[in-house]
């Protein structure tokens, strides 16, 4: 079973920053001009993530909000007590949601919905370079 190995970097704002990542990812895949595979999009950092989405306006801010209820900043987090950082909110959403996605490449693209799209979300209270490692298995 072969494996692919890409990557590439993205310059995020932090605060909640999420950021549509489709094209980045499909570039990596269909230059490799495969027919069927598992991609899998991860990221480095215990602050960010990667998940899907409906890339649009509300949405985002509908996801930004709901994250701040499970996760809210503001309040203190046993992480910061240690750090004195004041990220800790980042670190439980980054845990909640996760540092990758599996998606199948089915006839040479990605198995994703009209509406759906690969996101990064960058919750460190600071702006931060994140790399964005692309493994095609086929």
């Amino acid at each position: 079973m072969p494996i692919i190995n890409d990557q590439f970097t993205i310059h995020t704002q932090g605060n909640n920053d999420i950021i549509d990542i489709t094209k980045h990812v499909q570039n990596c895949v269909y230059q490799k001009e495969l027919k069927d595979a598992l991609v899998c999009i991860s990221v480095q950092g215990s602050t960010s993530a990667v998940t899907t989405i409906e890339f649009e306006r509300g949405l985002v801010q509908d996801l930004k909000e709901a994250l701040e209820r499970i996760a809210p900043t503001g309040i203190e987090y046993h992480h910061d007590e240690i750090w004195h950082d004041g990220n800790g909110y980042a670190h439980v959403r980054a845990a909640l949601v996760g540092n990758s996605v599996n998606i199948a490449l089915k006839d040479g693209l990605l198995n994703l919905g009209t509406w759906q799209q690969v996101v990064l979300l960058d919750f460190d209270n600071k702006p931060r370079s994140r790399n964005i490692t692309v493994q095609i298995i086929y």
